[in-house]
């Protein structure tokens, strides 16, 4: 059991010692300002502490403020770099939706144009959700030929779509978390699974690609390239 622990512990260090290298090669003053945030969280409580006769109560209590203020602006920071690091990439969407949490199955890549202009899927308890990447003057045709596909499959269900971007209207990559946990709950659980199933159906372009089933004939060769 407590080498259980300790392996655990360990390797939440080393996700938290790589978060920070990846933070600080975005942000390089990173250590500056969680160190000064540190600093100043305990220095104030310590000086309260030395004005109302008890600094080592607040000596304590500083220590943990400190280390709680730490955490909480290195995970701000961690974020707004990773985010700045997947902003305007290829597949940043999808990717943020793959970390939305627990309840939504995310379908990346349902949609696709000729100009890479790409919607993903999700599915939860608020319903179906498509987040078009790209272009948004392409991007919107794309959305509304998915919404009507997907209406057809589960056309009592709730379809929300966003585009990516910041423009006006348009959904920025930071706040699709934040906006998919703020959509009303309109399924229950069994209705989600029912819905996720219906869907899958359709699949996507990988599982739409026509490709060759059983074994290759005798004596084939793949083509070259030229």
């Amino acid at each position: 059991m407590a080498r259980k622990e300790t392996s655990e512990n360990a390797g939440r260090l080393a996700q938290i010692a790589q978060t920070y290298k990846m933070t600080r090669q975005a942000d390089s003053t990173i250590g500056l300002v969680l160190a000064a945030v540190g600093i100043v969280t305990f220095g104030v409580i310590l000086a309260l502490g030395f004005l109302i006769g008890h600094p080592i109560y607040a000596g304590i209590l500083g220590l943990l403020l400190a280390l709680l203020a730490t955490a909480v602006v290195f995970g701000r920071r961690a974020e707004r770099a990773a985010f700045g690091q997947l902003e305007g990439k290829p597949g940043a969407a999808a990717a943020v939706l793959q970390n939305v949490g627990r309840g939504w199955t995310v379908t990346p890549a349902v949609a696709m144009n000729k100009s890479q202009d790409v919607v993903h899927r999700a599915v939860g308890r608020a319903g179906v959700v498509l987040i078009g990447e790209g272009n948004p003057n392409r991007v919107k045709g794309l959305l509304a030929a998915e919404k009507r596909k997907v209406g057809r499959v589960v056309f009592d269900v709730p379809v929300h779509d966003y585009i990516v971007g910041d423009g006006e209207g348009e959904l920025p990559l930071k706040k699709i978390r934040s906006t998919l946990l703020r959509l009303p709950r309109a399924l229950s659980g069994p209705k989600t699974t029912e819905v996720n199933d219906r869907l899958r159906a359709l699949g996507d372009l990988m599982s739409n690609m026509p490709i060759p089933k059983g074994p290759m004939p005798r004596g084939m060769r793949m083509p070259k390239g030229r």
